[in-house]
């Protein structure tokens, strides 16, 4: 059985904006699913429909067997989300608020304080127990919610957005709940994110949308196939100098797709060796200062990118 079977999905709403564009998708029961694509992709669309916040107007959602549209009340019994802005109450302790979500999810108490425990443990909060949660960083704010949230022991956990404005440390500590939460709890994560690198650690399957409908879906390293090709990267000592170097490049018309970041260019390599001899040429001839020129495999940015740019460019609508 599939935790989640999507067919021919469609949302519309009344100022005729189509957010979703018969998509279809599948994600199995116990894995991390990562939901991935540019603003306007229809990604807010679909949570709140998976979530039973919006009705669609066409299409069939099947969740854990059961029909969306017609057995609403009983999927939310299933699931629990948790969204960008952090729910918990400051005014209550950790432990306050533990208990206060175990009874609106209605969770017996001999069985709400064994979860308390385990979770507790599990996302290593103990160590906050004794401090406000007025004083908890980002991070451990979030930990806490997501803690929370497992306190129904849902079958299926949503996760928008999860490690958005945490720094990299956090970031990685949180990674490794997520995991945790589908190893140890047998949860399936159905997560958005807009760090490349995130979907791409963590992932099991990811799925990549624009505009309403799916343009790709499979493992992570399945996806860096599409590309058929290795990258170039031209290394420098800082973001400023490889973006001083763009417009050199483009000119040249050697790469196509130049894309910066992390203080290197970055571009389809086409024919490996002619393409890096022409640019290594180049940039010795102008005497451009870079720092670092090689051959790469794909990582999933270079995927999405590619995808995302290839069917008409990245737009700046709503999620």
């Amino acid at each position: 059985m599939l935790a989640i079977e999507i067919d021919k999905l469609v949302k519309q709403y009344k100022n005729g904006v189509r957010a979703l564009d018969e998509l279809s998708l599948k994600v199995k029961c116990g894995e991390i699913f990562s939901l991935l694509g540019p603003n306007g992709a229809g990604k807010s669309s679909l949570i709140n429909i998976l979530t039973t916040l919006y009705k669609p107007s066409f299409g069939k959602v099947t969740m854990l067997g059961k029909d969306l549209c017609r057995e609403p009340a009983w999927v939310r019994t299933q699931i629990a989300c948790v969204s960008q802005r952090v729910s918990i109450d400051e005014h209550l302790s950790l432990m306050e608020n533990m208990i206060f979500q175990s009874r609106l999810y209605k969770v017996e108490k001999a069985a709400a304080r064994k979860r308390i425990s385990s979770l507790i443990d599990s996302f290593g909060l103990e160590q906050y127990l004794k401090y406000t949660v007025a004083s908890y960083s980002g991070g451990v704010k979030r930990r806490l919610d997501i803690a929370m949230n497992m306190v129904s022991m849902p079958k299926i956990l949503f996760l928008d957005e999860p490690t958005v404005g945490m720094d990299i440390v956090s970031r990685k500590a949180m990674w490794k709940i997520v995991r945790k939460i589908r190893d140890d709890f047998e949860t399936t994560v159905f997560l958005t994110t807009h760090y490349l690198e995130e979907a791409d650690q963590l992932s099991d399957t990811v799925c990549i949308m624009k505009e309403g409908h799916e343009l790709a879906q499979g493992t992570s390293e399945k996806l860096k196939e599409y590309t058929r090709q290795n990258i170039l990267r031209i290394g420098f000592a800082d973001s400023k100098k490889a973006e001083n170097s763009v417009n050199l490049l483009e000119e040249a018309h050697i790469l196509p797709a130049i894309s910066v970041r992390e203080g290197s260019i970055f571009a389809d390599a086409g024919d490996n060796r002619q393409t890096f001899e022409q640019v290594n040429k180049l940039l010795l001839e102008k005497q451009v200062p870079f720092e670092a020129i090689e051959i790469v495999q794909p990582s999933l940015e270079d995927v999405f990118m590619k995808l995302t740019y290839a069917t008409g460019g990245i737009s700046n609508g709503d999620n």
